[in-house]
């Protein structure tokens, strides 16, 4: 049997259709969305998107412990959200890439469009 996903008045088979994820993307985007369903991990994020801070000025801007502030960093990190940059003894954090501000963007003006 043939699974189908409709798309106006043809139907193409799921599997040929490129416009759909596959599975792994799909697991992907999911773990990157679920990261992101925090709070503080977009209080993070959100602080980046202004610029490149180390820990202890995140911690700073987000009122948490630099030890809170790495844990989350470590797993945003893991998932290509942020990275790091070394100078000498201190570590600096950014957005891996555009991507990652236009989905913040995306997302903030999503839940701004109906406030009253």
């Amino acid at each position: 049997m043939i699974t189908t996903a409709t798309t106006g008045t043809q139907s193409i088979p799921r599997e040929r259709d490129p416009r759909l994820l596959d599975e792994r993307s799909a697991e992907e985007l999911a773990a990157t969305f679920a990261v992101l369903g925090d709070p503080t991990r977009v209080r993070l994020v959100d602080a980046l998107a202004h610029g490149q801070l180390c820990v202890s000025d995140l911690a700073d801007v987000v009122g948490l412990s630099e030890s809170a502030v790495s844990h989350q960093l470590r797993l945003l990190r893991s998932l290509r959200i942020v990275r790091a940059r070394r100078a000498g003894r201190q570590v600096y954090y950014q957005l891996d890439d555009n991507h990652i501000r236009t989905l913040l963007d995306q997302g903030r003006r999503h839940i701004e469009e109906h406030r009253p």
